[in-house]
């Protein structure tokens, strides 16, 4: 029975597209629901599906970033990205062979990505360099109506409360429904969590590397490989190493 994990980080737009894949692929099963990259990472590498259906934009990883990643990882499973870019971009996901759906996803739309897949199943799937190339000329798009990334936080620390410049955290980490932002001058507690706070950082700057991870690129000074796929990162004029998980290793495969 062929599986597929669903990214998406709209709980109804996710919640539809597993009731059209259910309609339209009865004989799919549906391995993981995910709400951001990371998460979708995760997923890919612990099922191994045979499809994942990736948002192009969502928290933390984007869809490109996620599917250049697992190709390393996980190249047997074949990538449907779910997007609302324009034709330009569609252009470009058609001379790299890649299969999509533009939203709003219908029935029709869905049942010919089935049966495009199901004749295509022997076929490989683009790789990470080809997916890096399309991811460029992605982020080279205006970036339409979507929010601009947050530039400072509020901070609690003790009866004190911070202002922090976003770019001055070197990286958050989660401490149970709660995030320590980090910086130079010492840690401080956000009451937003985690997963939240993906949707309102740069990704272009900031980037999950584990479950209760966000780093700024900008702070890295190393990248430690690990046995059995994991990392660790050293960070510039800091003594503490923070781990990476093993799906997100690729991320830094040309550092």
């Amino acid at each position: 029975m062929p599986s597929c994990v669903i990214a998406e980080d709209e709980d109804l737009l996710r919640a539809a597209l597993a009731s059209l894949l259910a309609e339209a692929w009865p004989e799919l099963e549906i391995a993981a629901l995910c709400e951001d990259g990371g998460s979708a990472l995760e997923a890919i590498a612990d099922h191994a599906p045979d499809y994942a259906f990736l948002d192009i934009r969502m928290p933390g990883l984007t869809g490109l970033e996620v599917a250049a990643a697992a190709a390393e990882s996980n190249p047997a499973t074949r990538v449907v990205f779910v997007t609302a870019y324009d034709q330009y971009a569609l252009d470009a996901f058609e001379r790299g062979a890649v299969d999509y759906l533009l939203k709003p996803v219908t029935r029709e739309r869905l049942d010919a990505t089935v049966r495009r897949l199901q004749a295509r199943s022997g076929e490989s799937h683009p790789d990470a360099a080809t997916l890096a190339v399309l991811l460029r000329q992605l982020q080279a798009q205006p970036r339409g109506d979507a929010p601009e990334p947050l530039s400072w936080i509020t901070a609690s620390n003790g009866r004190e409360t911070r202002l922090i410049l976003v770019e001055d955290v070197l990286y958050f980490r989660a401490d149970n429904k709660y995030t320590v932002a980090v910086t130079a001058e010492g840690e401080a507690l956000l009451r937003t969590p985690v997963r939240e706070l993906l949707g309102l950082l740069d990704p272009a700057v900031f980037k999950q590397v584990h479950r209760a991870t966000i780093v700024n690129i900008k702070a890295i000074a190393a990248v430690v490989r690990e046995d059995g796929g994991r990392g660790l990162l050293r960070l510039r004029g800091r003594d503490e190493t923070l781990p990476v998980s093993q799906p997100f290793m690729p991320l830094f495969r040309n550092m």
